[in-house]
């Protein structure tokens, strides 16, 4: 066997060394991670995105269908305030009726007090009372059932018929009224 020194022994080229495989060669350290990498972090995100579009999604319809469901006991039960308010002038009424020995001055003053409590039940409700007597017409708040020729500016409310009521500002039935016109010459 011949003798080897090390300056006989075959040298590595400068750029590799004796430890590292050929592969590991062609791929520097700091490079960019592979395509398949690349691919599977990008589907990990899309499923996490996905996963919480899913979510949001369903956390919608659920408010949606709890929105529903509240507007839905909200129309129901949206008179049970004005409800209970009637439930004493309809005791009030009953026991008038019950009565059967009263004269005439007591029923008049159980009525008078059965018309307060259903004005303050009105008042409770926000229903308000439309009596536009000498006001100006306004086709918005009155109906007029007839015309007739008065002193004074014409398109005047003269006379009302029925009394309206507005809820909220917003009428629910119309002031049934006579209108005033200029005299004929």
């Amino acid at each position: 066997m011949q003798d080897q020194t090390p300056e006989s022994l075959p040298q590595p080229d400068a750029g590799t060394s004796a430890a590292t495989p050929p592969a590991a060669e062609a791929a520097p350290t700091d490079s960019m991670p592979s395509l398949e990498d690349l691919l599977k972090a990008a589907e990990l995100k899309a499923a996490e995105h996905h996963d919480a579009w899913l979510r949001a999604k369903a956390e919608t319809e659920n408010m949606r269908r709890r929105a529903q469901e509240d507007i839905g006991r909200a129309g129901k039960f949206a008179s049970e305030k004005f409800a209970t308010e009637l439930l004493a002038v309809k005791d009030s009424l009953e026991a008038a009726l019950a009565n059967e020995n009263q004269g005439a001055e007591a029923l008049k003053a159980g009525v008078e007090l059965t018309l307060k409590q259903l004005a303050a039940a009105f008042e409770k409700s926000k229903l308000a009372e439309i009596n536009p007597i000498d006001e100006k017409f306004d086709p918005h708040r009155h109906q007029a059932i007839s015309q007739v020729e008065a002193d004074g500016e014409p398109n005047r409310v003269v006379s009302v018929l029925q009394k309206g009521y507005a809820l909220h500002e917003r009428v629910i039935r119309p002031a049934l009224v006579v209108v005033s016109k200029a005299r004929s010459a």
